[in-house]
Order: structure tokens, then C-alpha cells, then sequence
């Protein structure tokens, strides 16, 4: 992925420079893609704005079934009135010429619907995560976007983030020697009213929400696949009506071929700070937080040569929301400008929910 000159004048600001290329995006003039936003809830809102930000993306059209809602980001956002979309509408994007692709931010259980019908009207996709509420549903939607010949990409922001491909290097450099063991939390205290815990729209619980953090990274970190999954699930108040459908507490271990063992655990009972830690022979590596900002990484780690004092790394990123979005939007178009795969496509979002359907077999729930 290639950034502007503006960009790297950030990433050399906090250490990060030698891991990017330093040259002008080759887009050049080259025109924006434009992106049609489905449902207009939080996530959206951060898309919006990171679009707005970017070089190469650009918001051309709105679905929801809130139509003064719409109207309101469309002005806001500079969209015509006529590209404000209801959900009965959808399939009417087919014939705009101004939508080149779809930002999927619905919830859980209609990513795939939307998704497919996106492919059918030749449209590219971006889809949030996680990327379905089955294995099936995203073998069905990468299916459909080869189908189509359209691009699929789903929405892991982070791994466009500077500080968390500091930390990748750290570790495929093999400066903390041998992977041995990986740790990683991330979960909130969920409030009354959210379609969240409704297992028809979520698909299940904090899993799928924040928990799929985790597992994505782990999976990153050590670069394998796992093999064995145990779980465990608990709702601590079974009068609490947010948990009457999906659990309210999960912690499960994977395995991986390699032999390294990883933990993790997620909650929608608490406001538990997200972190992944990871250990190896040579040192460790600690990650706060899955945020939209404000990643800290830190690290210890013996030195190269024998003898040689060992190293301590201590990174605060300084960039705030909207730059993930921003990133993660820019890289999606270059994709489809110079037909490129993704860095993140349908395949990833489909690994996360193999590993997804193994936790919930393994804690003995049916999804």
C-alpha cells in the first residue's frame, strides 16, 4: 500500500517511516471511488468522515430506512438527494454510474444478503466485521463477488494501522525469537436497546462483536491457523434481559500447529480494556487497546548481538479517528483502480468465523 507524502511525514514524526514506502500514491489524478453507504449507525459515521479525509474515496450514495436521517448526512456529506436509497430501493444502485462500490455497515446477520445483492448490481464490497454469522454465509458471499467479478474486502481497519504493523514486524523479524504463547482481551459493558444482543441480528454474543478482535489478531501474530479450541461461556445474571439470547462472558484457548498456545477472553458484562500480549524465547510484546485511535505498543526484547543490551520499544500513535477509515477506505480503491487483491479480503473474515464456529462447538452453544 503506498501513502501521500503528508502520511509519512507522520508515520517518520513517530519511528514508523522505514516500514512504508516513502513515494506519492501512483493514483496519481486518477479519479475517486465512490462509495454507497448501507445503514448509517456508529460504524458508518466513522466511515463517512474517514472517506471525507481520504484521497482516493469519496461517499456518492446512502441506504437506510430513515429517510430525514439520510437527508441530513446527505447534505452533510455533499450527497444528491436523488442517491438517498431505502432498503426496498437497494437494488436501483445497479444504474448509478456514481457508486463504484458498497460500505456494508448493517448488522451482523445482513451482511451477506447485502452483500450478495451489492455483487449482482456489479458493485464492489467492503463489509464490516465480522464478515457473517456462518461459515456458509461467507463462502456464499465470496461465491458471489467472483461471480461477479467484483472485489470483497471486509473491514479490519487495524491492519492498515502503523503502530500495529510496527508490531507485526517486530514479530516476523524474529526479535522476540520462538512465538511461545499469546494472550488477548477486549469487551465492554453493553448498554439497554442495542440490536447486539440479539442473537437473530448478531448472530451471537461478544464474540462476534469484540471478541473477533482477537482472534484476528492472534491469527495475524502467529500466522497459522488453529487446530484444537476449547471455550467456556457464562451469563452471570440470567434475569438480565441483554443476555437472555446471547452469552454475557467468553474465554477460550487455541492451539496452534506450531505449538503455540493462545488465550483470550471477551465480555459484554464490563468495560474490559482491550490488549493482545505476546511471548517468545528472545522477549514480549504488548498491544492497548483495539481502538480507533491511541494504540500503545510496547515491547522488551534481547539485543541482536551476543552480549548486547536488550531493546525496549514504547510507541503512543498520535493519529486520531478518522484515519483508520481513511486508510482502510484509500486501500480499498487503489484495489479496485489498479485491480489489486486486498489486503483483507473475504477469505480473512471467512477464516475468523471458522474460528468462531469452533469456540461456540467447543463452550457447547449452538449458533
Amino acid at each position: 500500500m503506498t501513502i501521500s507524502r503528508r502520511d509519512f511525514a507522520k508515520l517518520s514524526a513517530l519511528g514508523l517511516a522505514a516500514h512504508w514506502t516513502p513515494q506519492v500514491s501512483a493514483l496519481g489524478q486518477e479519479r475517486k471511488i465512490g462509495y454507497c453507504v448501507i445503514g448509517l449507525g456508529r460504524i458508518a459515521s466513522h466511515f463517512l468522515n474517514g472517506a471525507k479525509n481520504s484521497e482516493h474515496s469519496q461517499v456518492t450514495a446512502l441506504v437506510s430506512g430513515h429517510r430525514d436521517k439520510a437527508e441530513k448526512i446527505a447534505a452533510q456529506y455533499g450527497v444528491p438527494k436523488e442517491n438517498i436509497y431505502s432498503y426496498e430501493e437497494f437494488d436501483k444502485i445497479a444504474a448509478n454510474k456514481a457508486i463504484d462500490a458498497v460500505y456494508v455497515a448493517l448488522p451482523n446477520s445482513m451482511h451477506a444478503e447485502y452483500t450478495i445483492r451489492a455483487a449482482k448490481a456489479g458493485k464492489h464490497v467492503l463489509c464490516e466485521k465480522p464478515m457473517a454469522i456462518s461459515v456458509t454465509e461467507c463462502q456464499q458471499m465470496i461465491a458471489a463477488c467472483n461471480q461477479a467479478k467484483v472485489k470483497l474486502m471486509i473491514a479490519y481497519r487495524l491492519h492498515f494501522e502503523p503502530t500495529t504493523l510496527k508490531a507485526l514486524e517486530i514479530v516476523r523479524s524474529g526479535k522476540l525469537g520462538t512465538l511461545q504463547t499469546v494472550q488477548g482481551a477486549n469487551g465492554f459493558n453493553i448498554a439497554p436497546g442495542e440490536w447486539r444482543y440479539t442473537k437473530k441480528l448478531a448472530g451471537g454474543g461478544a464474540i462476534f462483536d469484540v471478541g473477533v478482535y482477537c482472534i484476528n489478531a492472534h491469527r495475524m501474530f502467529t500466522g497459522e491457523e488453529p487446530v484444537n479450541v476449547k471455550a467456556d461461556f457464562t451469563t452471570r445474571d440470567k434475569d438480565d434481559v441483554r443476555f437472555k439470547e446471547v452469552e454475557q462472558n467468553a474465554s477460550w484457548m487455541m492451539q496452534f500447529p506450531s505449538g503455540i498456545i493462545a488465550t483470550a477472553s471477551t465480555t459484554y458484562g464490563s468495560q474490559m480494556p482491550g490488549y493482545y500480549k505476546l511471548f517468545g524465547t528472545k522477549g514480549w510484546l504488548q498491544m492497548e487497546n483495539y481502538n480507533y485511535d491511541n494504540q500503545h505498543l510496547t515491547a522488551r526484547y534481547a539485543g541482536e548481538e551476543k552480549g548486547a543490551p536488550g531493546v525496549s520499544v514504547d510507541i503512543l500513535s498520535t493519529e486520531k479517528d478518522p484515519m483508520q477509515f481513511v486508510r482502510e477506505a484509500d486501500h480499498f480503491s487503489e484495489c479496485i483502480l489498479q485491480n489489486k487483491t486486498p489486503q483483507a479480503p473475504g477469505e480473512e473474515g471467512l477464516a475468523d468465523m471458522r474460528v468462531i464456529e469452533s469456540i461456540y462447538k467447543a463452550a457447547g452453544v449452538k449458533l
